[in-house]
């Protein structure tokens, strides 16, 4: 089959590799579309950490983000589902420690990571194996597009609902990129009064196309305190901003991660009672954002811009929009072309 290898820093290529066979309590999905996302990125750049830490090494299959159809089922897997189209959780854990014996399999220390980390082959291919425990099955009413946004939104709605966002909520949402905008949509369709910031008036024009009218730029912030902050940024300067935005025993969600240091003084938490949170994955949450998409609460098929094939992925990495992309963040792949 085909898929996209990154040899180097820099260097991508697609090539011709085996194609995966289902061991016992997987499954092979033919996959439909993926998702492109900073994380990506990073690899390609070869600044992600996991390359300095040794959690991955080049060459790398990258992509965590899709959808597709079981094509294959292992040893010990219902094959009920063989047909059946799926996104699927990005983190695996080893199954027996006291974190994933307590479905935080997300948090386990011998994990792996689609298209991440220690090694498990990525969504950028034609087929890619698959724990059938880590599978969530598409209602038919979630096409594609959506099917591939699954991922995402699941980080999203994990920050929304650490963010305790809902009807009356005041919520500011930090970093109007893939992540920050499916949060606020995400909390707008919960009843929440939803603002956005970010750098500069045009990274915050398509946020204004998708209806959201509280926008603003760091110089020009005009509005607050906010019951809640969801840092969706990699400024590493925005915790600090988020707690003195936040009103007294409001929340603080941290979902984005800066290449730098974040330096946040905890005693603006204590002296204002704020509960801060972290989030690392959609674990938990891939259902919860299947059914948002199902019946309709959430559309963020007009965030993916453009579909490229797989061998279109090095240019997007490299920062290259294709010629006829719209105006959203997210570029998916179909590895179908």
């Amino acid at each position: 089959m085909k898929a996209f290898v990154i040899t180097a820093p820099g260097q991508a290529e697609v090539q011709e590799v085996p194609d995966p066979v289902a061991a016992p309590g997987q499954v092979v999905v033919d996959v439909e579309r993926a998702g492109v996302c900073g994380t990506d990125a990073e690899f390609f750049s070869g600044h992600m950490s996991y390359l300095a830490t040794g959690h991955a090494s080049f060459p790398i299959r990258i992509g965590h983000e899709w959808c597709g159809r079981v094509s294959q089922t292992g040893p010990g897997v219902d094959e009920t589902w063989l047909g059946k189209r799926v996104s699927g959780d990005t983190m695996l854990g080893c199954g027996t420690c006291p974190l994933c014996s307590t479905g935080r399999q997300h948090l386990c220390a011998d994990r792996h990571e689609i298209g991440i980390r220690r090694g498990w082959p990525g969504a950028l291919a034609e087929k890619l194996p698959v724990p059938a425990s880590a599978l969530v099955e598409l209602p038919p009413t979630v096409d594609e597009v959506a099917g591939a946004l699954i991922e995402p939104s699941a980080n999203a709605l994990r920050a929304v609902r650490a963010a305790a966002a809902g009807p009356g909520t005041r919520l500011l949402v930090v970093g109007p990129g893939a992540i920050g905008l499916l949060s606020a949509m995400i909390a707008r369709a919960a009843g929440a009064t939803v603002s956005l910031l970010g750098r500069t008036p045009e990274s915050l024009k398509f946020a204004v196309d998708l209806g959201f009218q509280h926008v603003w730029t760091g110089p020009d912030l005009g509005a607050g305190p906010f019951d809640a902050v969801i840092d969706a940024s990699n400024d590493h300067t925005v915790p600090a901003a988020a707690a003195d935005l936040v009103v007294p025993g409001g929340r603080l969600v941290f979902i984005g991660l800066s290449t730098t240091p974040s330096l946040l003084d905890t005693r603006a938490l204590v002296l204002k009672d704020v509960s801060a949170v972290g989030v690392l994955s959609g674990s938990g949450a891939l259902a919860g954002a299947a059914g948002l998409m199902a019946d309709g609460t959430l559309d963020a098929r007009p965030l993916v811009a453009a579909t490229v094939g797989l061998d279109g992925v090095a240019g997007i990495l490299a920062g290259r929009r294709p010629a006829d992309a719209t105006a959203g963040p997210k570029i998916h792949v179909d590895p179908r072309r």
